[in-house]
């Protein structure tokens, strides 16, 4: 894992983003879009993964396009993550786009570190995923989701159940009493993510 550093380094908060070889070229435009959404002072650090569907995924399943599957890194790379959260007078918040998404809401069920989450065009339709949800509680006060109107109108059978997931874990959150949002951009899921992850990461910020 690599850190690349954006914003104010004095800042009181922090927001951590997993990101990937495809993610770079768009973090200064998501960070000059962040700006934009709100007048709060902040410091984003984006940990870029060397492997993505491995270190971001929480446990073993099987590829659901093409023949890569996914493996269990992701409580590797968040106890990496959390080196980078030690500062006990900042506020961290994390979040990602598709699968990075994912792993932003599942570390906020292992850790009280993460005082929000954005979690735009997440890959909630991860095998077993909403299950967890159910079994388990999350613990950070506000969350973020989002989804494009188009991304459930796949003919991929996995994939398609990703509205009716989202609909669900928002239902979850909202139900054990989390600040949750649930908004839907227009779209599938490839379009301009560095601008649906920078809503979700103002959205925490501005204390909703």
């Amino acid at each position: 894992m690599t850190y690349h550093y954006y914003g104010d380094k004095n800042a009181d908060i922090v927001l951590i983003q997993p990101v990937g070889d495809h993610d770079l070229p768009e973090i200064e435009n998501e960070v000059a879009d962040i700006k934009k959404l709100t007048s709060v002072d902040f410091q984003l650090i984006a940990v870029k993964v060397d492997d993505w569907n491995r270190e971001l995924s929480p446990w073993n399943a099987p590829a659901v396009f093409g023949n890569e599957g996914f493996g269990n890194g992701a409580e590797d790379t968040l106890a990496e993550i959390l080196t980078l959260c030690s500062d006990k007078s900042k506020n961290y918040y994390i979040g990602g786009y598709s699968l990075a998404g994912l792993f932003a809401l599942w570390a906020a069920f292992q850790t009280e570190k993460f005082s929000g989450i954005a979690a735009a065009s997440p890959s909630v339709w991860f095998p077993d995923f909403v299950g967890y949800m159910k079994e388990n509680k999350i613990k950070c006060d506000a969350v973020y989701l989002s989804l494009g109107d188009k991304e459930e109108r796949t003919k991929n059978a996995v994939m398609s159940k990703v509205g009716n997931c989202i609909r669900e874990s928002y239902d979850l959150l909202t139900g054990q009493g989390i600040e949750c949002a649930l908004e839907w951009n227009k779209g599938g899921h490839f379009k301009e993510p560095a601008l649906r992850t920078a809503k979700g990461f103002a959205w925490v910020m501005n204390g909703r």
